[in-house]
């Protein structure tokens, strides 16, 4: 175990509230070159928003509330939210029960309002997941930005009712509010988890999204003027509650706790990791080196690493760090530079969010 020691822990950062049990209930940005993070973590109706200086020392807080429209303050429950970087500009993207919320990155003004049809959709809680394609997925003079409505049981109890798993495709404009839905992609026959973008350099059929969801199937699509599904993956049984997209490879984490890895262009699986005891809450990777990170419900968070045998052209995953987050279950996990260097970890009911560094 001492081998493996890869990273130590830093001073926490604290929150105004507790992280809900939600998928990845985690985001994090760091704006290039400065030295300053900023997190988030929803809770209920609220999101915190915490901007933190690279030692610790300093934090600055803000609360954002659920809305409906407008600036009429709601009632219902966020769960997710997410930075979206794209080439021109970074959204700030709420979900909740009634719809979306975009907003500057710093959450000062609502730049976007989405309803959905909730309707016909209960007793579920009706949501969205959102993801953001990279600058090699512009098109026209406009920036592709994805998010899935689906329904969020409480994992890993059945869903409560079924969603239509459509995947809405926004055109967000370089600046301004003009944003309006392009398409939607209707794949899915379960609630849709989790979606994701290519991270790194797709080869060629690799497509650049990926879509997940609650029976455990993926879709693979190639972003266009119009999105083509390239493939997908059968059902596994379980749920996919985490998924991500790197070099052509799909990560993808499920509730009987294992990681496994696909070929994007083919479907193929390529290798699978009984990661966790327990249902895996949370993937992220870091583009630049290729490690994964995986946090569960088991209290422990590993970091892995993803590569390519020159030889064979097999995908292969090493383990390189473990680290227990004692009692707690853990609902959220970021790295927080794009080298893997740095991580931080939310847990259900924990008032803080706890960073790790490489030693």
């Amino acid at each position: 175990p001492g081998a493996r020691r890869m990273y130590r822990r830093e001073p926490s950062v604290p929150l105004r509230s507790s992280s809900a049990a939600l998928y990845n209930n985690l985001s994090v940005l760091r704006a290039g070159g400065r030295p300053l993070a900023c997190f988030s973590a929803v809770h209920g109706p609220g999101l915190s928003l915490v901007t933190a200086a690279a030692d610790g020392l300093g934090f600055s807080h803000r609360q954002l509330q659920a809305k409906e429209g407008g600036t009429a303050l709601s009632t219902s429950l966020l769960t997710q939210a997410a930075w979206c970087v794209l080439p021109s500009r970074v959204l700030l993207v709420l979900t909740s029960q009634k719809g979306i919320q975009m907003y500057e990155s710093d959450g000062s003004i609502m730049v976007y309002w989405h309803a959905l049809d909730v309707a016909e959709n209960s007793p579920g809680k009706l949501s969205v997941v959102v993801t953001e394609l990279g600058a090699g997925s512009v098109h026209r003079d406009l920036e592709k930005w994805v998010c899935c409505p689906w329904l969020i049981p409480a994992p890993p109890v059945p869903p409560a009712g079924t969603s239509s798993g459509s995947v809405l495709v926004f055109d967000i404009p370089a600046k301004g509010t003009n944003i309006t839905v392009s398409e939607v992609l209707e794949q899915h026959r379960d609630a849709i988890t989790d979606i994701a973008a290519e991270l790194g350099q797709a080869p060629d059929g690799a497509g650049d999204v990926v879509t997940a969801d609650d029976s455990g199937s993926l879709c693979v699509w190639r972003a266009g003027e119009e999105f083509a599904l390239l493939g997908k993956v059968p059902a596994l049984g379980c749920s996919c509650s985490s998924v991500k997209l790197w070099n052509g490879v799909v990560a993808a984490g499920y509730g009987n706790g294992q990681i496994r890895l696909y070929e994007a262009a083919t479907g193929v699986l390529r290798a699978q990791v009984n990661a966790h005891a327990r249902w895996i809450y949370a993937l992220d990777l870091a583009p630049e080196t290729g490690k994964l990170l995986s946090g569960a419900e088991d209290s422990f968070v590993h970091v892995w690493k993803l590569s390519r045998n020159a030889d064979t052209d097999d995908i292969e995953i090493e383990h390189c760090h473990a680290e227990c987050v004692t009692d707690t279950q853990v609902c959220g996990a970021r790295f927080c530079d794009p080298e893997g260097n740095s991580f931080a970890v939310t847990g259900y009911d924990l008032s803080e969010i706890i960073r790790y560094s490489r030693v």
